[in-house]
């Protein structure tokens, strides 16, 4: 997925949204977790691995602690469950090599803390005080936690929907790197080559500035690069939508209608986007294509029938549709399936949390503490989770880039992997091979796309 574009920023501000008026009922429930683990740490290592006296760090195991939501999300995905369904396949794999230094990589049920949507801080401060987990994962609608856990010294391996939240967190690793959401995006403004249109609408919400600035993103991108790509303009932009919809989308797409919209990039959940699908087909526009930031949902996208076909979707990594390559795509595949998991882009992002978590450990060496781990992970300048994604330089990557500056803290590749519904199925945009459409990351000037493949 691209590192600055106004897509990326989109899962965190819909969480922000959907948060207003239900802080209270997650507030009101107690902490699903009272108990510790039980690990203690040792010195007495086994096959090689040697004392470590780090908490979570025993003579047979490491364990880590997760924190997320899966109680009242207002979204109605599977999150923190879903994300751990990865974590966990990750580890089942490296634990039947023999673990990392002769120890087995676990998360004990006991230390699962679901922060319950608006209980992510109280959570932290609970994982903290225990101090019996080695590092934390964290798959969160809200993170209000991680500063917390940073400040404790605590690895932290996340879900990359809050770029705001992580940046500057030098112990906070998450399966992207920190973004800009406010950036212009060429891969964005590719978009309307794909789709060959040159008339599009950009949809935000009102209630969060980060539905907002996506929106008026796409059209700052279309004013930059629109005669780049064939003179596509943003006709209809909209960011003022209440969440959810509540009012329906019927005079909206109508007005979008009469513009001659030919593309919608909507700054906007899953369900809402099924719901201006279906008004798009009931107004006789069903062939209008709709840019998704978060349909990577192959059940879903089936379960709809034709409703998304010629839709464009965002997916975070190397999609499943992909040829793996030199990456562990197929591995991923193989231990969802033999742990009795079902694929999903949420368990992807817990796959490769696991695997920044694998990796820094095991750069660290056998004397591994908590702040090594970090220190290590933070050396490593091409992270690409085995070709998972591309390409993570953690030495800088803990800052946004700016509009004015993307080389600082950006990328070295500007990369976007896209797949289009056909027949209720995902296909690659760019190819099998070579699933990634990339730009130089050092600049923002146009150029045509390069299809790239990471190892």
């Amino acid at each position: 997925m691209a590192t600055t574009h106004p897509l990326t920023g989109l899962r965190r501000a819909l969480c922000l949204v959907a948060l207003v008026g239900l802080v209270a009922v997650g507030c009101s429930n107690a902490s699903n977790n009272t108990s510790a683990s039980g690990t203690t740490p040792t010195t007495s290592g086994s096959s090689g691995g040697g004392p470590n006296t780090s908490p979570g760090v025993s003579a047979k195991e490491i364990d880590f602690s997760a924190l997320g939501t899966n109680s009242n999300n207002p979204l109605g995905t599977c999150v923190l469950s879903c994300y751990l369904d990865g974590v966990n396949a990750y580890f089942a794999w490296r634990n039947s090599e023999g673990g990392l230094y002769g120890r087995k990589l676990v998360v004990p049920k006991a230390d699962v803390y679901d922060d319950q949507l608006a209980k992510n801080q109280a959570e932290a401060l609970q994982i903290i005080s225990a101090n019996n987990t080695f590092a934390t994962f964290s798959a969160a609608e809200l993170a209000t936690g991680w500063p917390a856990l940073s400040k404790a010294g605590i690895p932290v391996y996340q879900w990359a929907i809050h770029p705001e939240t992580a940046s500057g967190l030098m112990n906070n690793f998450g399966h992207l790197p920190v973004v800009c959401i406010t950036c212009t995006s060429r891969w964005t403004a590719y978009l309307a080559k794909v789709a060959h249109v040159t008339k599009v609408a950009a949809l935000g919400y009102s209630i969060e500035q980060d539905s907002k600035d996506c929106a008026d993103g796409a059209k700052s991108t279309y004013e930059k690069y629109g005669s780049d790509v064939g003179g596509a303009k943003v006709v209809y932009l909209n960011d003022g939508l209440g969440f959810g919809l509540p009012n329906g989308i019927g005079p909206e797409v109508s007005a979008m209608k009469a513009a001659g919209v030919q593309m919608i990039i909507g700054c906007l959940d899953l369900n809402a986007m099924k719901t201006i699908a279906q008004e798009l087909h009931r107004q006789g526009m069903s062939n209008v294509v709709l840019v998704h930031p978060n349909t990577y949902d192959q059940a879903f996208v089936k379960a709809a029938g034709d409703l998304f076909d010629g839709n464009i979707v965002v997916a975070e990594f190397r999609p499943f549709e992909a040829d793996p390559g030199d990456s562990t795509l197929a591995t991923y595949k193989e231990w969802m399936a033999k742990t009795g998991k079902t694929l999903s882009e949420i368990a992807m992002v817990g796959w490769i949390n696991a695997d920044e978590a694998y990796q820094g450990i095991k750069a660290a060496g056998p004397n591994f503490t908590r702040q090594s781990v970090v220190d290590a992970t933070n050396k490593m300048t091409n992270y690409t989770a085995s070709g998972l994604i591309a390409p993570i330089d953690w030495s800088r990557q803990h800052v946004a880039p700016t509009e004015a500056d993307p080389a600082t803290h950006g990328s070295k590749y500007d990369c976007a992997a896209l797949v289009k519904v056909v027949n209720g199925a995902f296909q690659v945009v760019a190819s099998k091979e070579k699933p990634w459409l990339c730009w130089p990351g050092d600049t923002r000037d146009w150029s045509e796309p390069t299809q790239m493949n990471f190892k």
